[in-house]
């Protein structure tokens, strides 16, 4: 126990240099900790908010299906195999069909992507409810950010045309019965829900589909000839991807951080073993070993990261816990980069991200205080004793 006391006394008594140094370290610890939870809430609101109104718990494309690729909409439909049916007789699944379109609002030629679905539906968290009510036309429902680019609003009649299965265009007068806001952007940019119905009927394909939706507590996934099943890590692949990216990014940030404290502590334990030298002498000549004297000295290092444990504790653990109930105010620009997090970003800590970042700065502590440290082990007691360079 003589080498850890000494080791803290040392530290300790070495004044504002050590507090210095705990500090940033203290900070590096926050920033970290903060800056990784961000990305993981970002992660886990955009996906739970894409299950909630869109994935649910996965999809059944029929084959040829592209979203990216709106040429593919006109032979991506297929009538519903009994299996799909049977699905969706018993609550557990929605059909969507998806067909391509032109609006003409307030004068302009818009291209939008129409999609029908069950306005009894409770599969997924669309409100497709209002879809019911409409005093003439055909109910349509829109997002916020597609009212926003058409000009259109709630209760607007607008023209819609659309071509059929066999190649006849056709149009007609629709009522937009609602105008949700929602943080998903896919069922909102470009996209008009109608009733399914509907939508069958105008493009002549009755009882087919290109999408069906299955319950998000289901788990037996029966496969289906001409039917795709998509899962959660196909469907949210492009989110992970985005909030992996900008995780890494963000990493450039806190390796700065971390760099300057280490050189603060590579800086301060070089100070050390040179102004100690003849402590190092007396300690070795009263009978401590070599290595003994440089565990002493990457103690005394590595305790600059168990103390600024402490210091990050008090005052990093209630400003992450406030951060995690109050929330970052995301601003509004942030709805032209997709991302379904809503006005605003929680962060989430798990023990992994706490525990692993701990570790992180606590071996690399280590490792820069054993550096310059490891030069005692080759002074010769009697040198050190007279104060001649090690």
């Amino acid at each position: 126990m003589i080498i850890p006391k000494l080791a803290y006394k040392n530290i300790v008594g070495a004044g504002l240099r050590t507090w210095l140094n705990v500090f940033v370290l203290s900070f590096a610890y926050v920033a970290i900790i903060w800056t990784q939870g961000l990305y993981e809430g970002m992660n886990r609101q955009a996906s739970r908010a894409m299950i909630d109104y869109e994935v649910g718990g996965g999809q059944y494309w029929v084959d040829g299906y592209d979203p990216y690729d709106p040429f593919t909409f006109d032979d991506a439909h297929e009538k519903l195999p009994l299996q799909l049916r049977q699905l969706i007789d018993q609550d557990r699944a929605a059909p969507i069909l998806v067909a391509r379109g032109t609006i003409y609002p307030k004068g302009r030629i818009m291209s939008v992507q129409l999609k029908g679905i069950d306005p009894s539906q409770q599969i997924i968290g669309l409100p497709s409810s209002v879809l019911d009510q409409s005093d003439g036309g055909i109910p349509a429902l829109i997002g916020s950010r597609m009212a926003k680019n058409s000009g259109l609003t709630r209760d607007d009649y607008v023209t819609l045309r659309w071509r059929d299965v066999n190649g006849t265009f056709d149009a007609l007068d629709i009522h937009i019965v609602d105008v949700m806001r929602t943080t998903v952007s896919t069922i909102d940019v470009g996209q008009i829900w109608l009733p399914l119905d509907s939508l069958r009927k105008m493009t002549r394909l009755e009882n087919e589909a290109t999408i069906v939706v299955i319950d998000n507590e289901m788990n037996d996934i029966p496969t289906i000839a001409g039917w795709e099943f998509k899962d959660h890590d196909f469907l949210l692949k492009d989110i992970r991807e985005v909030v992996q990216m900008k995780t890494v990014s963000a990493s450039i940030i806190y390796l700065i951080l971390l760099v300057l404290a280490m050189i603060a502590i590579f800086d301060t334990q070089v100070l050390s073993v040179f102004k100690r030298r003849k402590e190092i002498g007396t300690l070795m000549a009263l009978g401590m070993t070599r290595w003994r004297v440089v565990k002493l000295f990457t103690l005394e290092g590595a305790m600059h990261g168990i103390i600024a444990i402490v210091i990050a504790a008090i005052y990093g653990i209630p400003l992450l816990i406030w951060f995690s109930k109050q929330g970052w105010a995301m601003p509004q620009s942030i709805d032209d980069y997709g991302f379904a997090i809503g006005e605003k970003l929680f962060p989430s800590y798990s023990l992994a991200l706490i525990v692993g970042t701990i570790v992180l700065v606590l071996l690399t502590t280590t490792i820069v205080s054993y550096l310059p440290s490891s030069k005692i082990s080759k002074i010769n007691p009697t040198d050190a004793l007279k104060g001649k360079s090690l």
